[in-house]
């Protein structure tokens, strides 16, 4: 289970194009060995063209070399062109968690 969580909430009407380039980044940081251990993305059933990107870390370290890396810079900047407005960042560290398996 990762230790570290970062969140990101944000609006678009431009969501395929948000999807294509994070499939892009998410090669870029596979490649680099910087990429979270897992993401989901998400969709606000109440809200139009509202988003939820969960982003798990195995540590906060981990999370802070994968955000000071200059490439994952570069895709938020390119992130937020395509944004309804500035995103929402949530840093998180993991206390409990359980499944229903």
């Amino acid at each position: 289970m990762a230790g570290f969580i970062q969140i990101i909430e944000y609006r678009t009407s431009r969501f395929d194009e948000v999807r294509q380039l994070g499939e892009d980044f998410r090669e870029q940081a596979k490649a680099r060995g910087t990429a979270p251990e897992r993401v989901t993305i998400t969709k606000n059933r109440d809200a139009d063209n509202s988003y939820v990107t969960i982003a798990e870390f195995a540590s906060y370290d981990a999370a802070m070399a994968n955000s000071n890396d200059p490439s994952t810079q570069q895709f938020a900047e390119s992130m937020s062109k395509l944004c309804d407005g500035p995103p929402n960042f949530y840093n998180l560290d993991y206390v409990d968690g359980w499944t229903g398996s």
